[in-house]
């Protein structure tokens, strides 16, 4: 199992970027949440199996077609175990 905190800034915000994130975790069978910060950020806080957690940062590395990926800084973290993966709303932080 590995978790990560990812750090994503460019145009990431208002583009669909955080259901393209969730719709990656759910085919990859990752868990965590996906939330917008201040400033136009994204952050990603995500587990699961090594080879899907790959493939996974992989995709949101690029993101959809609509987003432009300027910075991606990941960070390994100690696994939480999350069961599902979330988009985190302004309400619910």
């Amino acid at each position: 199992m590995q978790r990560v905190k990812v750090l994503v800034d460019g145009r990431v915000q208002g583009v669909g970027y955080r259901y393209f994130v969730h719709k990656q975790a759910v085919r990859f069978g990752v868990s965590g949440h996906v939330k917008n910060l201040p400033g136009g950020k994204v952050e990603i806080d995500a587990e699961g199996e090594l080879d899907n957690m790959r493939d996974f940062l992989e995709h949101c590395y690029h993101g959809p077609p609509s987003a432009q990926v300027d910075l991606f800084h990941r960070l390994d973290v100690t696994p939480y175990g999350y069961t599902r993966f979330r988009i985190l709303h302004q309400e619910d932080l």
